[in-house]
């Protein structure tokens, strides 16, 4: 009996804690949406934020588009000759890149470089003692800090996932013209033909979502880093986890915000 209350109270505790987190990341959410609205606000700060996240994300994300493009291409032209249907492949592609694989693909690619970067950085300046000097010189740390990275984001990763979606199904066009022989001109009409203003317009949603997210966990953990390089490795590494997770859970209700029946 006593074994079983003991096991009892761990799961409490683990429960517990998950609540008290979700609390403090919601609470810090808010506090960092009430400090977007209201100023000073950093624009130089912004702007390095948005070349950091946007432009140099870019490449990454592209390649990724690309070869994700490609595969599908010939995953669903050899699913679909099982029942003499693979005049779908453009159709297919193409929502499958605007609706699901560009965005959550771009989110996680940027959430891996962009989000560890921002825990590292932040965590690192926690570390030496960096925002205390903030504050000595009457900056809020969150101002400085927080809000350009997450506006930089929020801003930023849309237009990457736009990008992405782009050259993701010029890679599905490419394999299916030069690999799996379908006319080039037939391809493209079946693409723009099977595309809605929505199918294209929830992706870029989703990547505003997203790049929220990763931000936000990126600016979060690092505030809360330990001391010392280890603390710094942890945040890094929660920041990442955190936001690949959150990506994929709210990609779900987006989605089935969006597109439930």
């Amino acid at each position: 009996m006593t074994g079983v209350l003991a096991f009892l109270a761990s799961i409490g505790r683990v429960i517990l804690g998950l609540l008290a987190s979700v609390g403090r990341v919601t609470l810090f959410a808010l506090e960092t949406i009430s400090h977007i609205l209201r100023p000073p606000f950093y624009w130089r700060e912004f702007g390095q934020a948005l070349v950091q996240i946007g432009w140099l994300s870019l490449p990454v994300v592209g390649l990724t588009a690309l070869f994700t493009g490609g595969a599908l291409a010939l995953q669903i032209y050899a699913g679909g000759a099982r029942f003499s249907a693979e005049a779908v492949v453009p159709s297919i592609v193409a929502i499958g890149m605007v609706r699901e694989l560009g965005p959550v693909l771009g989110g996680l690619m940027v959430a891996a470089r962009v989000a560890s970067s921002i825990a590292a950085e932040i965590g690192t300046m926690k570390v030496t003692e960096q925002i205390d000097a903030l504050v000595t010189l009457s900056t809020h740390p969150m101002k400085y800090l927080t809000v350009p990275r997450v506006l930089a984001a929020t801003l930023a990763v849309p237009v990457l996932v736009a990008v992405g979606d782009s050259i993701g199904i010029f890679g599905g066009y490419l394999v299916g013209v030069t690999r799996l022989e379908f006319n080039a001109a037939a391809y493209l009409k079946n693409t723009v033909d099977f595309l809605e203003f929505w199918d294209v317009g929830s992706g870029l949603v989703k990547g505003a979502v997203f790049g929220f997210l990763i931000a936000l966990m990126g600016c979060y953990f690092g505030m809360q880093s330990g001391r010392g390089a280890q603390g710094v490795g942890r945040a890094t590494k929660s920041a990442v986890v955190a936001a690949s997770v959150l990506i994929l859970a709210s990609n779900y209700v987006l989605t089935e915000v969006f597109f439930a029946a």
